[in-house]
């Protein structure tokens, strides 16, 4: 039996390639990821199909209201079916712009405005404390 001496050099030297490897990995998997996401938007992209709002009901039923053409449809999404309720004309449909959103909130203004939430929070209660005593 052949005992091998491995020093810390070699031991440095794997540790690095291993991990330049894995690396090189999760990159490749993101460049894939990102490719393949944006080939399925441009399939997915067009014209005349465009959900304006959806609406959750329960675990897996949903409402939403759907441009296809120039027609505005409302219909229902459950586990097995969708069915079409309603056709709906386009003066009755209120756009999500048209609410003041200004899209997604950004973390840093949702962190913003959880921290200010906090301190009115305990403030409050040290105020409330102060006139208990």
């Amino acid at each position: 039996m052949m005992l091998t001496v491995v020093s810390k050099v070699d031991s440095v030297v794997q540790f690095i390639t291993v991990l330049f490897l894995f690396v090189l990995v999760l990159a490749a998997t993101w460049f894939t990821t990102r490719y393949v996401a944006g080939v399925q938007k441009g399939k997915l992209r067009g014209n005349n199909f465009e959900v304006i709002d959806s609406f959750r009901i329960s675990q897996n039923k949903y409402l939403q209201l759907l441009r296809i053409g120039d027609k505005y449809l409302a219909i229902a999404v459950c586990k097995d079916t969708v069915t079409v309720l309603t056709e709906l004309s386009e003066d009755s449909v209120v756009f999500p712009a048209d609410l003041g959103a200004d899209g997604p909130v950004q973390f840093e203004e949702f962190l913003k405005r959880a921290k200010s939430l906090v301190h009115k929070t305990e403030q409050k209660a040290a105020d409330e404390h102060e006139s208990d005593e």
